[in-house]
């Protein structure tokens, strides 16, 4: 009898917080699985993915994105540069939501990708510099270790944003319809 009463109990609780105006129910976020074949997450990027080389943005994969996932954003950013939030390396979006990963080389001069059909449509923003596309690890000399945090987001929406797009845009338009997310970390310290 005692478990009948705690059971009508619980379920009339729910029910009330469920219903009663201005109680917000937060969805659940999916982990996203992030990686890439150039480096091992919190392990140097190459230098050929850095701006000191050929500047290549490095290839990713992931899975795990939930049920639901219509697009997908991608944020590459230094917290390490001592500005509000960072300096932004990347801001990439309207990855299509069957999309697995994207290839190495990414052409910065390509504000929206038509070549590879798995990532047609995939459209760069700008980096901290107001520049569009990809802009490697380049930390000062004498800077120490840098690290670079590749931020994915599963999208419940493809909201169709125009190019050269600025991160604060980006994910100002993405708040609210992100069902997942995950990251990759790499470090680069430049010599000399």
């Amino acid at each position: 009898m005692l478990v009948k009463q705690i059971f009508s109990v619980w379920a009339v609780s729910s029910l009330v917080l469920l219903v009663m105006p201005g109680t917000t129910v937060e969805a659940q976020v999916a982990e996203l699985t992030v990686s890439s074949s150039a480096f091992a997450d919190g392990e140097a990027i190459p230098l050929r993915n850095s701006a000191y080389g050929d500047n290549l943005s490095p290839e990713l994969s992931w899975s795990g994105a939930p049920e639901g996932t219509e697009a997908f954003t991608l944020v590459l950013t230094d917290p390490d540069v001592p500005m509000p939030n960072g300096f932004v390396h990347w801001v990439i979006y309207n990855i299509p939501g069957t999309a697995t990963g994207l290839p190495e080389n990414i052409p910065s001069d390509t504000p929206v990708l038509t070549g590879s059909a798995a990532i047609a449509g995939t459209t760069q923003g700008v980096m901290g510099m107001r520049n569009p596309g990809y802009f490697g690890p380049r930390p000062p000399a004498g800077a120490g270790v840098h690290h670079y945090v590749f931020s994915l987001y599963a999208l419940d929406t493809d909201l169709e944003l125009a190019a050269g797009l600025a991160r604060e845009a980006v994910m100002s338009a993405i708040e609210g319809h992100i069902i997942g997310e995950g990251q990759v970390t790499g470090i680069f310290e430049s010599e000399g």
